[in-house]
């Protein structure tokens, strides 16, 4: 097994202790640091194992961050797509 999934796996396990210990900000300081070690982590697991596994990877992890996700969606549907002019008909 490669140093990049190792490293991987010791993020996931410390992602799932981060959400069992409680919290006054629900988490989010907590999600911040894990995105912030992750997205290196997604490049040096692409650079050692491949895409497609890098992939994988990068939705195991959505998983676990499902809510950081969530809000990055809803914020791309109010900024970036409702911007675009609509056409007439």
């Amino acid at each position: 097994m490669s140093l990049s999934l190792i490293l991987t796996f010791i993020w996931f396990i410390a992602a799932n202790v981060a959400a069992i210990l409680p919290s006054n900000d629900n988490h989010w300081r907590r999600a911040y640091a894990l995105i912030a070690t992750g997205i290196p982590l997604i490049g040096f697991v692409t650079y050692q194992n491949g895409p497609w596994i890098a992939l994988i990877v990068l939705a195991a992890a959505m998983s676990i961050l499902r809510w950081p996700v969530f809000y990055l969606w809803r914020w791309i549907q109010r900024v970036i797509l409702r911007r675009v002019p609509k056409e007439e008909t």
